[in-house]
């Protein structure tokens, strides 16, 4: 299928069996490389069509939610996509957040069952036991994978495929039994290729290109998080745009994303991106600290790393920090907050490559401003995925000129539909044809963008604006400095000044004056930061996104 025919309203398309056809020549081929072992691409395909009609064959209709709790592992992509061929839409939620969250989310989306890794299932049951809203099906990954031909064979060789056995179990006292099933009994149960009744298809739902396909929550930071409604033909578009167009991938390359798959940025990188091109992807459940990506960089000898500046940092410092050589990396990405240039410059230093720095949002799915390989420039965001258009308008909705720091407004593709029962956010959000990002940047007369903050950390000094992450980067350039937050404090009289929390790097040492002095030989002089504090971490979301509205309240 053509870009033109994807576009088209009311065309067919449905996202996984279009990576199926667009692989179906690399089936042996290594997909997914996870704790447990390897998955290929055949494998990965053939469990995707079992568990779509293992799905169906459970009750679930197409439309419905189906909540989606699991770590990285192989299981995760197998689980996406299933729903996505069937029709049904997964809801992929953060693995870090509470039981309270998920009760709220299972609520909000009306999930009809759910698709949880083993360690998280008491966290969900304690979720459902919160809430009054009840679920008809669980499946557990265990983590064990009947991949071997015969378990196949074995399944397709009885007369009559048994449902597997089930667990009822009661979530609250007032909810009905659920069933508790799983998820590999339930593969081997569902053949690919054939129907366990006349009812389950074993083929792709016949979904359109602007069909709701999953759910993906955006930042609570603002009060509860919001349900973003994301269609077929969105990952299509970020893989062709971004994943293809700017980071050039291909068939040969391997991806390792530090970002999780449960994230916007994580799910291009670590699944739409590399099976749009036939690469190989690997997968690690566990947080990403520079010891756990110091390992599978040696061990699987990725080509393409995808982190944030934060994670850069932290492997920057790392005493263990890999050579060049036992590398295999030709590029890197970083999005979620922008990168300061000394990270970059350090960073390519070191590994003689660069760090292509971005930003994206949920509600745009992946990322629309971009440096490109071989026109990067640290400091800056880059310059417009093509396919995308930006204005940077003013408090009054006019466009700002040059030099001036407005708000980001998007217009392209891969914008979301709605958030999911929330009218208000929706209109504030997507307003026509664009899509209000909530942040600030300036261009230069050269085209590149430089990111000034989200709109609600911008602080006004003496009646100017002063983008906190100026601040901020000017201060990681000391060499004493590993990472830097500024905030806003009210003074005595009112007035807003700048307040800066440092983290020194271990074995260095600066005080308060000498910092004031680095920063006002380098910037404007109303925007040194007033105050200093020194601490031994800054606060930080599951996204490694600094959370300042913590520091302001110091």
């Amino acid at each position: 299928m053509t870009a033109t025919q994807i576009a088209t309203p009311g065309s067919r398309f449905n996202f996984a069996d279009h990576l199926m056809q667009l692989n179906s020549e690399r089936l042996t081929k290594t997909a997914f490389i996870d704790d447990q072992g390897r998955l290929s691409y055949g494998e990965l395909f053939d469990r995707v069509r079992s568990l779509a009609q293992a799905l169906s064959a459970s009750g679930l209709r197409r439309e419905e939610r189906v909540l989606l709790l699991m770590s990285d592992q192989c299981e995760w992509p197998v689980c996406f996509l299933a729903c996505l061929y069937a029709g049904i839409v997964p809801v992929a939620v953060n693995t870090l957040m509470t039981a309270s969250d998920y009760a709220y989310m299972l609520q909000h989306s009306r999930a009809q069952a759910a698709l949880v890794s083993a360690p998280l299932l008491a966290t969900l049951q304690a979720a459902m036991a919160q809430g009054d809203h009840e679920v008809r099906c669980i499946m557990v990954a265990q983590g064990e994978r009947a991949t071997s031909q015969s378990a196949l064979d074995a399944a397709q060789g009885a007369t009559a495929s048994p449902e597997p056995a089930t667990t009822p179990t009661a979530m609250s006292p007032n909810s009905a039994p659920v069933n508790i099933v799983s998820m590999e009994t339930m593969i081997v149960a569902h053949p690919p290729g054939t129907s366990a009744s006349s009812t389950v298809s074993s083929q792709p739902a016949p979904t359109a290109a602007d069909d709701p396909a999953f759910w993906l929550y955006s930042s609570g930071s603002t009060g509860r998080p919001k349900g973003t409604v994301h269609t077929q033909a969105s990952l299509y578009w970020t893989a062709e745009l971004y994943g293809k167009a700017v980071l050039g991938l291909t068939g040969d390359d391997v991806c390792f994303s530090a970002a999780k798959l449960f994230f916007a940025y994580g799910l291009g990188n670590g699944l739409s991106f590399p099976l749009s091109v036939g690469a190989t992807v690997v997968l690690m459940p566990e947080r990403p600290t520079p010891a756990a990506v110091f390992k599978r960089w040696i061990e699987h000898r990725p080509t393409v790393f995808f982190g944030a500046p934060t994670g850069f940092a932290g492997m920057l410092a790392a005493a263990d920090l890999p050579s060049k050589n036992q590398v295999a990396l030709r590029m890197c990405s970083s999005a979620g907050e922008a990168l300061p240039a000394e990270l970059g410059k350090r960073f390519s230093t070191h590994f003689g490559c660069d760090i292509i720095d971005g930003i994206g949002s949920t509600e745009m799915l992946h990322v629309f401003l971009s440096n490109h390989p071989g026109d990067v420039r640290y400091g800056t965001t880059g310059k417009p995925v093509a396919g995308y258009e930006l204005e940077l308008r003013g408090d009054q909705g006019q466009v700002v000129a040059d030099g001036e720091i407005g708000d980001l407004y998007i217009k392209g593709p891969s914008a979301a539909l709605l958030y999911w029962g929330n009218r208000e956010k929706t209109r504030e959000t997507f307003q026509g044809t664009w899509t209000k990002s909530g942040d600030k940047y300036v261009r230069d007369s050269e085209g590149y963008y430089t990111y000034s903050g989200r709109s609600d950390d911008m602080l006004k000094v003496s009646g100017v604006y002063v983008s906190p992450f100026e601040v901020e980067a000017t201060l990681m350039q000391h060499p004493s400095v590993l990472e830097a937050a500024v905030v806003g404090k009210t003074d005595a009289d009112g007035l807003t000044k700048t307040k800066a929390f440092v983290v020194l790097k271990a074995g260095h040492s600066t005080d308060e004056a000498a910092l004031k002095a680095f920063v006002k030989d380098r910037l404007a002089p109303f925007k040194y930061p007033r105050q200093i504090e020194f601490i031994a971490e800054l606060p930080k979301t599951a996204t490694g996104k600094i959370q300042r509205y913590k520091l302001r309240e110091v």
